[in-house]
């Protein structure tokens, strides 16, 4: 379905073979909200749990959530409005069953998470406060410490976690490649744990089952408010692995990540997290501006700032082209320093660290890779196209938001599936199994680290939020020429082959969708085009190319 040349993709990661074996009956690949909600879930039906996570529990995106968590807790909303309002951000390709799936067992997993000592914001009569972010009809967003809200979720998930003895994280280690039973389905996998003692290097967890919840791939891109660890881990292993992937071209770029003065100089040497700057803050009545201080979305929506966050996106970009500037400002000066500070600690501790007060100063704000709307493909009970082996938060693409998701759905979604899936896996857990051995002409191989710097600038300039088939053409090209070399086994390399894998599908993607929709930006197809109505399905075929199939909505 594309004619650009693209580089062929590794089967299997060079690594050693591994030293050492463990066994379990779930383990569960990372720690965010999504994988440690699993585990909790997974603990609840009697099942011994291992966690791995790839720096420290605390290390990825989850933390980093500003906004909050949308729900309907207030009696005055109900979920079908939450769900039309889901679906009218996905434009046109949410499955709507999951999507009720969302709305109507939300409430509840918010409630739950608060039971478990989760602390949201609260009136003085002890009622929730509730704010809106873009996209929504309602007040529906629980938030908590203002704008700390996955701090807060985090920190009430890991001290579960941490109080349950019988769940075994297993911290600074990247999991390489998924193991597979003769019958095929997943048995395990491999990873390589830093440090010293028994388990130093290359082993093995055995499981009876494997949840996938490795967050992101932001950093696919030189500007990104994803952590250092968003490399894409888990999608380059389900494509490795034959599991099918779709809808990754909808990369969601937020539009409000912070610019300060020195970030153009940091984005050279890489991809440093940018912090972003919630649209809460826009909810509460901040307003973006030109370089003039001209408001530029009235009119241009009629929710105005808190228009979903594709237009919103595009909005800003379209006014960084016509002045030539890097950045558009934020005004949340008429809002004042006592309510910002309580309001939004963070997002002023971020802008005082940049040397900008939000009090007296315009904040400068540009869009930035953000949430990757699609994944590894799951059903509603979060299993992928591989038995046995189970996906969901940031990696899965449960069908919830389609071309574009709905602010503060994702610590939802994260809370929704992870339950499904440990229901699942509890009701029909199957016996331990051996891994059988790689087949002889599967080729493994990784990628040299220097490579990462340069991809990441190729994809920011041809496949982020502006596209078409001449600057994808160009990606395609400079990926293929990165592709070409090879490297030795090592954490940095394994990432930079994860990071190639997920660029190359994107922009296969990207240049196959000839349209606009949501937050794929076609600057050549510049409108949604009902025969795009339907899915791209990704996969790796056996000898390292890229397949697609075609899926229309049904």
């Amino acid at each position: 379905m594309y004619d650009v040349r693209l580089p062929a993709l590794p089967r299997r990661l060079l690594a050693p073979e591994p030293g050492w074996a463990e066994t379990t009956d779930v383990v569960v690949v990372g720690s965010g909200v999504a994988g440690l909600t699993a585990a909790l879930h997974l603990r609840e039906a009697g099942l011994h749990v291992t966690v791995v996570t790839k720096v420290d529990i605390d290390d990825g995106s989850t933390r980093w959530a500003q906004g909050g968590i949308a729900a309907v807790l207030d009696p005055l909303d109900s979920p079908a409005a939450h769900a039309v309002d889901t679906e009218v951000a996905g434009v046109g390709l949410c499955d709507p069953a999951a999507v009720r799936v969302l709305v109507e067992e939300g409430p509840t997993r918010v409630r739950e998470l608060m039971r478990l000592g989760a602390s949201f914001d609260r009136h003085p009569d002890g009622t929730l406060m509730l704010t809106r972010e873009g996209g929504h009809s309602a007040n529906r967003i629980v938030h908590a410490g203002g704008d700390a809200t996955g701090a807060e979720v985090q920190r009430a998930l890991h001290m579960a976690v941490h109080r349950d003895p019988w769940i075994r994280v297993v911290d600074h280690a990247l999991v390489l490649d998924l193991l597979r039973a003769a019958d095929g389905r997943a048995c395990g996998v491999t990873l390589h744990v830093l440090g010293e003692g028994t388990e130093d290097g290359v082993g093995a967890i055995l499981a009876r089952a494997v949840v996938l919840a490795t967050g992101g791939m932001g950093q696919v891109f030189a500007a990104t408010t994803n952590p250092v660890v968003s490399t894409g881990d888990g999608i380059g292993l389900a494509l490795r692995a034959g599991a099918t992937v779709t809808d990754i071209e909808f990369v969601q770029f937020h539009p409000t990540a912070l610019l300060p003065p020195t970030a153009a100089a940091a984005q050279s040497s890489g991809a440093p997290q940018q912090p972003l700057v919630s649209e809460a803050l826009r909810g509460e009545g901040a307003h973006l501006v030109d370089p003039d201080g001209k408001r530029f979305m009235v009119g241009q929506h009629e929710l105005a700032e808190l228009a979903p966050r594709d237009v919103v996106a595009k909005a800003i970009h379209r006014v960084m082209l016509a002045s030539g500037e890097d950045h558009v400002y934020l005004d949340a000066r008429h809002l004042g320093a006592e309510f910002l500070t309580q309001r939004f600690p963070t997002i002023v501790a971020s802008c005082r660290a940049a040397g900008i007060d939000p009090a007296t100063d315009l904040i400068p704000v540009a869009p930035a890779a953000h949430y990757a709307s699609g994944g590894v493909r799951t059903d509603l009970a979060g299993r992928t196209s591989i038995p046995g082996l189970y996906a969901c938060g940031e990696v899965a693409c449960t069908g919830v938001h389609g071309a574009n998701r709905l602010a503060s759905n994702s610590l939802l979604e994260g809370l929704v599936f992870a339950r499904r899936i440990a229901t699942d896996i509890a009701a029909d857990l199957p016996p331990p199994a051996d891994p059988a051995p790689d087949h002889p002409d599967v080729e493994a191989w990784v990628l040299e680290p220097d490579i990462v710097a340069p991809l990441q600038q190729a994809m920011s300039r041809g496949a982020g939020v502006l596209r078409s088939a001449e600057s994808l053409t160009a990606t395609a090209a400079q990926l293929t020429q990165l592709g070409a070399g090879r490297g030795r086994p090592r954490t940095a390399s394994w990432e930079a082959a994860n990071l190639l894998t997920v660029a190359s599908a994107l922009v296969a993607a990207a240049y196959a969708r000839q349209e606009t929709r949501g937050c794929h930006w076609r600057e050549d197809f510049p409108d949604a085009r009902d025969e795009w109505l339907g899915h791209l399905l990704a996969g790796i075929g056996p000898t390292g190319s890229l397949t697609e199939t075609w899926e229309p909505v049904s």
